[in-house]
């Protein structure tokens, strides 16, 4: 086993492994990783996956049962997520193992909002994968409410990342409260149960276990196993260990916040750098604010006009973040300043002669101080740490408080060395402030808005330091970004990331140049103008005109500029709004009893190469049997006359009159029932908002459910039917805009009325008569129908927990899914 995995780490890297590379390999999977940077954490977790999951250089042996089908790295800064794919699918390569999505091999996969991922990794549960993402990305995900991303899709990219997952944390000490998420939510895990096992791996070269004893994580910490480098490690990299480099204090502080204060010191620092840069080799500053970045490379850039200077921080598009970190490497022997943020803190690839640093937190101070002689390449390399008095208040400090950095202030005083070996134990309190709790998760179980339209808030939980953030992006259009067609969903290319004060500041600078900002409404389909006083929260995604400026491509994202921004190049991928039925279309019609016989074999296959076909929930069902009759029930509703009508292509308005006088049945009554429609259907339906899933779950009821006699399973394969888009789940309850039955007291909801009919017909084995719906269900308290749904769905909930939940309902979708594609189809990523 040890040369196996040695001749797959020498494939990979070029390099043979680390002895602590090894252990973490061949050994069972620690919870703690504690290693220096520069001693190849990336390679040692990526590959330690990779070769207990089966892959050997030459071939596939039988994975670990512990180690999951998911990698997922989960980074503090959009730099290291980039990197670390880069890397990652580099090892894949060199082994011959990297492929797509959906061919049997491992793909890697970014995330990082606006990438058109949902079909390219989401489909494939079964498959080995590396998924990376932000912390921002991929915690909003893990708490129901993904950042830049369609919202009915939430439901699955949390079933997969708590379910078959092993997240892999990295740089743990700059995840804020996002470290705390991670640690709840492992425990919740624990406790609540998941369908396929998931596990996390916490990794820092300044880790602390204390910092991982959240409330419900601190029961387990006694058993945490810890793998760190010995002293053969250390040995074998000795240069990591003992490269020199001095450490000083500049004669240069920001004392005061006044505006007049900032000019003086963003002035006098700038002067610092260029008294201290060596010529011919490179300089590193770090600001801790991306406003003071901007300010001291626009001071250095007008003093020395150099080619290769550099800034980086998060303000940035990755179109021309990708262009930054070719740079990095390409002219790293170039004469060069670079001015960066807290981008470069952690994981990035470069080394300097000398490091100027504002006061930052001791954790964060020992990964800045890697940036310098990271090789130990220089005799002579140089660290000045810049002061940010205690008078410069809670404004100075930021994004930090002042207590931290007057803790690490204490600790540089008493140091004149920067190396490793002189740095000496980080000694922080943990870095997080607010606890997701059980209660807070299970609330955001329900993916519906409340009724004024706004969702939870998780941004406390994801990241807590720093503002939220959200994202912009810029596009060439005239008055209304609406017409003839709205303008499609942003490429990840195309996205700047923006705190929701940086969007607030392009909003009044918009607003003076006689220019707005745009946000997409799901319910009405369209751009809708972001108006003066709206709340904006994170994850939003706005909509700017190129010609008003906001952006630039040297200093990112800059509000005052006036300058058109060029536009990168945008996605064909259309919006997915609440009353669109993109999966219902298909190269050529096929029918509805085929389809739901296409999405039951789909669901047997899902649950054979899971290994859960013969599962029994909790004494509920046989997975192998309650997932595929869920998938043969799902579109049962699209026998309503309604639906029916769209997919023959009965244009909307004749639907409505026909509908509105109770002829609409009579109309499509004779005609093949259809569950996709070649290129004949109508463009909308005869009332809006209409969900054929709600239909479909009230006929399963209609003809399975007991009120006098409750059974969870008849509630679990209700809930399925009704959740497979993601659309309708905990709740059930009229919408703005849906049209109403011209009868008084006649119940209605997501376009399907009380005493509905669908006609009999029979598919795949089963049969069902003509039938009416009840919306009695929707109402709270016991009826004739028994428990309300909201009563059902809780109990479900408080009973399979929602990690199981979910990933049940996710395997639902994914039979649709490819059922749909392989009736030719729309898959999962809404490409046209």
């Amino acid at each position: 086993m040890r040369e196996a995995f040695r001749e797959l780490f020498r494939r990979a890297t070029g390099f043979a492994p680390y002895p602590y590379q090894e252990r973490l390999a061949l050994e069972p999977w620690p919870e703690l990783l504690h290693a220096p940077t520069g001693l190849g954490k990336t390679a040692a977790v990526s590959l330690a996956w990779l070769f207990k999951r089966g892959w050997r250089a030459g071939g596939k042996a039988e994975p670990e049962k512990d180690t999951p089908r998911r990698l997922v790295w989960c980074l503090p800064m959009r730099a290291l997520a980039e990197q670390t794919k880069a890397a990652a699918s580099t090892f894949l390569h060199r082994l011959g193992v990297l492929g797509e999505a959906g061919e049997g091999k491992v793909s890697v996969h970014l995330l990082m909002g606006g990438e058109p991922d949902l079909k390219s990794w989401a489909e494939h549960p079964e498959e080995d994968m590396i998924l990376i993402g932000t912390q921002d990305m991929l915690l909003s995900r893990a708490l129901m409410r993904g950042y830049g991303m369609s919202r009915y899709q939430w439901p699955v990219h949390f079933a997969l990342l708590h379910n078959d997952a092993l997240w892999a944390l990295d740089e743990v000490q700059l995840m804020g409260n996002g470290l705390a998420t991670a640690c709840q939510l492992e425990a919740l895990r624990r406790k609540l149960g998941t369908l396929l096992p998931a596990r996390t791996l916490w990794i820092s070269a300044t880790l602390h276990r204390d910092w991982l004893a959240t409330v419900d994580l601190r029961p387990h910490l006694d058993g945490m196993r810890t793998l760190a480098p010995d002293e053969d490690d250390k040995t074998r990299a000795g240069h990591l260990f003992s490269a020199r480099k001095s450490l000083a204090k500049a004669d240069v502080s920001l004392v005061r916040t006044t505006k007049g204060e900032q000019k003086r010191y963003l002035d006098a620092l700038a002067e610092f750098v260029l008294a201290q840069h060596v010529e011919g080799s490179t300089t590193i500053v770090i600001a801790n604010r991306v406003a003071r970045a901007q300010e001291i490379f626009a001071r250095i850039q007008k003093a020395r006009g150099a080619l290769h200077d550099l800034l980086l921080h998060s303000r940035f598009r990755p179109a021309e973040r990708i262009t930054f970190a070719r740079r990095l490497t390409q002219e790293r022997d170039e004469d060069r300043i670079i001015v960066a943020t807290q981008a470069i803190e952690a994981g990035v690839d470069v080394s300097s002669r000398t490091l100027i640093t504002e006061l930052a937190p001791f954790s964060s101070l020992v990964q800045r101080f890697g940036r310098c002689n990271r090789y130990g390449e220089h005799e002579d390399a140089h660290v000045f740490w810049v002061d940010i008095a205690d008078e410069a208040g809670a404004d100075g400090a930021l994004p930090y408080d002042a207590e931290a950095l007057a803790r690490a202030r204490a600790r540089l005083e008493a140091l004149d060395e920067a190396g490793l070996d002189a740095l000496g134990e980080v000694d922080e309190p943990p870095p997080w402030s607010r606890v997701l709790r059980r209660k807070d998760l299970v609330e955001l179980f329900d993916t519906d808005p409340d009724l004024s339209g706004f969702d939870v808030d998780v941004s406390p939980w994801v990241r807590g330091e720093g503002a939220p953030e959200l994202a912009v992006f810029w596009r060439d259009f005239r008055g209304n970004p609406n017409g003839p067609e709205p303008e499609p969903l942003p490429a990840r290319e195309e996205l700047c990331p923006a705190s929701i004060g940086q969007a607030r500041e392009l909003f009044k600078a918009f607003g003076e140049r006689g220019h707005a900002l745009w946000r997409w409404d799901a319910l009405a389909a369209r751009w809708e103008k972001l108006s003066r006083g709206e709340e904006l929260r994170p994850g939003l995604v706005l909509l700017a005109p190129a010609s008003s400026g906001g952006y630039d491509a040297t200093l990112g994202l800059t509000p005052a500029s006036r300058a058109p921004v060029p536009v990168v190049m945008g996605s064909a991928r259309t919006h997915e709004a609440y009353g669109s039925d993109w999966r219902s279309h298909a190269a050529a019609p096929v029918p509805l009893d085929a389809h739901l016989a296409d999405a039951r074999k789909e669901a047997e296959r899902l649950c054979m190469a899971l290994g859960i076909a013969h599962t029994n929930l909790d004494g509920i069902g046989v997975l192998g049997e309650v997932v595929p009759r869920a998938a043969r029930w799902h579109d049962v509703g699209k026998a309503h006359p309604v639906f029916q009508a769209f997919l023959h292509g009965m244009e909307a308005e004749a639907a409505r009159e026909a509908d509105k006088e109770g002829r609409l049945a009579a109309r499509v009554q004779g005609k093949p029932l259809l569950a996709k429609a070649g290129e004949s259907a109508a463009q909308e339906k005869a009332r809006p908002h209409f969900r054929h899933e709600l239909a479909s779950m009230l006929a399963w009821l209609a003809v399975h459910d007991d009120p006098a006699c409750p059974d969870a399973k008849v509630d679990l394969i209700a809930w399925l039917v009704l959740a497979h888009h993601g659309k309708v789940r905990m709740r059930l309850r009229a919408l703005p805009g849906e049209s109403s039955p011209s009868e008084e007291g006649r119940r209605f909801a997501r376009g399907v009325w009380e005493g509905d009919t669908l006609p009999g017909f029979a598919f795949d084995g089963e049969r069902i008569s003509a039938l009416s719906l009840s919306l009695e269900i929707m109402e709270l308290g016991l009826g004739k129908q028994g428990r309300s749904w909201s009563e059902r769905a809780q109990e479900l909930l408080a009973r399979l927990g929602p990690f199981r939940l979910a990933m049940l309902e996710a395997l639902v979708r994914l039979a649709d899914w490819r059922a749909s594609a392989r009736a030719g189809g729309q898959g999962a990523s809404g490409v046209r």
